[in-house]
């Protein structure tokens, strides 16, 4: 396998775990705890799991620089993308924020285009467009809410946005599981100053704190480390094409977990969705896909 596919894959897995987090979520909320509280938890936790293994395997901490870098990618990009994605959900309809949310993988495209000049191909834009016509098919689209809802949901997709292209600048200077634990750190310092203003609740119940730690250790560390190593190996734009799968993982697991029906419009969506991940994997062959992409 070359590493390129190995990437598209390690990102393709991190979709999967991301895509289970709004199921271990909402199992989550049943226990009283509100969004600045799960967020402490699930990144303190996620934190914690991680400085163990990285103390025993002796791995290198990154340079000041890059421990910087990715210090604000956690604390500022990734801990404002959540809350402001969790914050949107009371003022609009969950599909709405979730298709505004995923307006980042346009986004990143541009930041790519203005930051390093990556050519804004037709392969690519086809397979955004495809992409995003997936999404919108498979979440519907209800334009009733608060308007505060969908300026969230905008902030959200920039701060996620910015994440990933400032991500495809650092993953690659540090090891993903070192890298991992600085976001996941600074995510965690960034929600605690949020949650010391409203006072902390701990999970009382074993279902939560199953949820919870499902939560942290699968769709937080498992997700967030996979992300990175795919992210070093395909690029920024190549991973958040990707990850549109995110939500069609959602809509399965709510299905079978959480029993929650089908619908054939969002067996459609997640038919386009696939075809814009199939034509990501065309690009396998870097050189071929450069070629294609100048024909373009």
């Amino acid at each position: 396998m070359t590493p390129f596919l190995a990437g598209c894959l390690q990102v393709l897995l991190s979709a999967a775990a991301f895509g289970a987090m709004a199921i271990f979520a909402k199992l989550a909320y049943q226990s009283g705890l509100n969004a600045p509280q799960l967020l402490f938890w699930r990144f303190a936790i996620a934190a914690l799991a991680l400085a163990p293994l990285i103390l025993w395997r002796r791995l290198p901490w990154p340079s000041w620089r890059t421990t910087l870098g990715l210090a604000a990618m956690g604390g500022a990009g990734y801990a404002a993308a959540s809350l402001c994605y969790f914050a949107a959900l009371n003022y609009a309809a969950a599909g709405t924020v979730a298709l505004l949310l995923y307006l980042y993988p346009a986004l990143v495209i541009l930041l790519a285009r203005v930051l390093h000049g990556e050519a804004l191909t037709r392969r690519r834009l086809s397979t955004l467009a495809l992409a995003l016509t997936g999404l919108a098919v498979t979440v519907g689209l209800d334009l009733t809410g608060h308007p505060l809802g969908f300026v969230l949901g905008v902030a959200a997709a920039l701060c996620y946005a910015g994440y990933i292209v400032a991500g495809g600048r650092l993953s690659g200077a540090s090891h993903p599981l070192v890298g991992a634990f600085i976001v996941i750190a600074a995510a965690a310092l960034s929600n605690t100053a949020v949650v010391a203003t409203q006072g902390f609740k701990v999970p009382d119940t074993p279902a939560a704190w199953s949820a919870v730690l499902m939560l942290a250790l699968v769709s937080t560390v498992a997700a967030i480390v996979a992300f990175l190593a795919g992210l070093s190996k395909i690029g920024a734009t190549r991973a958040s094409l990707l990850s549109t799968v995110e939500p069609l993982v959602t809509l399965l697991l709510a299905a079978a977990v959480l029993g929650e029906p089908l619908t054939a419009a969002q067996f459609v969506g997640g038919a386009l969705i696939l075809s814009a991940v199939a034509l990501i994997a065309r690009e396998s062959e870097p050189r071929r896909a450069l070629l294609a992409d100048l024909r373009d």
